[in-house]
């Protein structure tokens, strides 16, 4: 049985993706900030030591052996520019904490331990569109934190292919999800589906898809690949 460390996952994209990853047969170990459930771990990603703590805890119930990891925790709270000085470094680093310093922390755990286990592992990362195109005024820390994320990615896949460790990325643009939902009512709502082709954001169960192909079924030759999903708002 395949073993997943799933992030950010008691809603939204999270949510699907471990529904959609355990009706594959996979065992999915997820993590949320705070949960009253026995199969999601509490961790904390503004804390520097909650990712160690995290892999910790999922190895020992993964009986010693994860096979996948899927970076999906994510922030996107609005940072102004005339914010104080202190109220916008404050944002920038905890936004680059969960979206980046996490994932990266748990990334470098997840090849250590395929190193050491002589076998390979997948990585997903759960991106965004911002990542390529940028984001709104208010949202630097976030565009400046998965375009960190996709480098990342890259890196890894360049890194460790010869070690059969593959990395997967996905670009999703806006998804129905809470986080979204403000954001999209705050910047004027269905006006901003105009930049949208596809005239909708995209729903958590389309890119929950994507993650389940990444993780289970994509082929080792497309190891470095971006998979954009935002309804053509952005194509490259």
């Amino acid at each position: 049985m395949t073993c997943i460390l799933l992030t950010g996952a008691s809603r939204g994209i999270g949510a699907a993706a471990k529904l959609a990853l355990e009706a594959r047969g996979a065992r999915v170990i997820g993590q949320a900030t705070s949960s009253s459930t026995v199969d999601i771990v509490p961790a904390d990603f503004t804390e520097p030591g909650a990712p160690q703590e995290l892999w910790e805890a999922a190895l020992a119930r993964a009986g010693g052996v994860i096979d996948v990891l899927v970076n999906n925790a994510g922030l996107f709270a609005a940072n102004p520019l005339d914010s104080s000085d202190i109220a916008w470094l404050d944002a920038w680093e905890d936004t680059l904490r969960i979206n980046l310093t996490a994932a990266a922390q748990l990334s470098r755990f997840a090849v250590r331990h395929w190193q050491e286990r002589g076998v390979g592992g997948r990585i997903v990362h759960v991106a965004s569109r911002a990542g390529h195109r940028g984001d709104s005024p208010a949202h630097w820390h976030y565009a400046a934190a998965k375009g960190g994320m996709l480098a990342m990615h890259k890196t890894i896949a360049r890194q460790y292919a010869g070690d059969g460790i593959l990395s997967y990325a996905i670009t999703p643009g806006f998804t129905d999800t809470a986080m979204a939902g403000d954001y999209l009512a705050s910047r004027g709502g269905a006006g901003l589906l105009a930049d949208i082709p596809l005239g909708r954001v995209a729903q958590p169960e389309e890119i929950a898809k994507i993650i389940e192909f990444c993780a289970l079924d994509a082929p080792p030759s497309m190891t470095g690949a971006t998979l954009d999903a935002n309804g053509a708002s952005y194509v490259r």
